[in-house]
């Protein structure tokens, strides 16, 4: 299985992005979709994460601006991000726990996508 993310880029304050992340490969079932990030200097931490569907969780810094969704058909989970700000610059990862045909869930990361919020 691999993890494709792409979307990123430079953007001014108060823009908006839209960050998505398509696995492929043998999939059966994908149950936790999330996105991560990582600034320089700085430990990578949970931006959101969506479980089967059931429930998101948002960093608090996040909450209200960040929208995570998922498309099961496509494999895919998109991370819409508004009124962005330079603290939210860094490496955004994404991450799936992937369940194949003999049940076995396995987790995956892709290979990251650089957001750059300045003036």
């Amino acid at each position: 299985v691999q993890l494709q993310a792409s979307g990123g880029g430079l953007v001014q304050p108060g823009d908006s992005l839209r960050l998505s992340c398509k696995a492929s490969g043998i999939i059966f079932a994908i149950n936790v979709m999330g996105w991560y990030r990582q600034a320089p200097g700085k430990q990578r931490e949970l931006v959101a994460v969506d479980t089967s569907g059931d429930s998101t969780k948002y960093a608090e810094s996040v909450k209200g601006r960040f929208t995570i969704s998922r498309d099961n058909a496509k494999n895919t989970v998109y991370l819409q991000m508004n009124n962005l700000k330079p603290e939210d610059s860094g490496v955004y990862y994404c991450r799936m726990n992937v369940e194949d045909y003999n049940l076995e869930d396995t987790e995956y990361w892709g290979q990251g996508t650089q957001v750059t919020v300045s003036s």
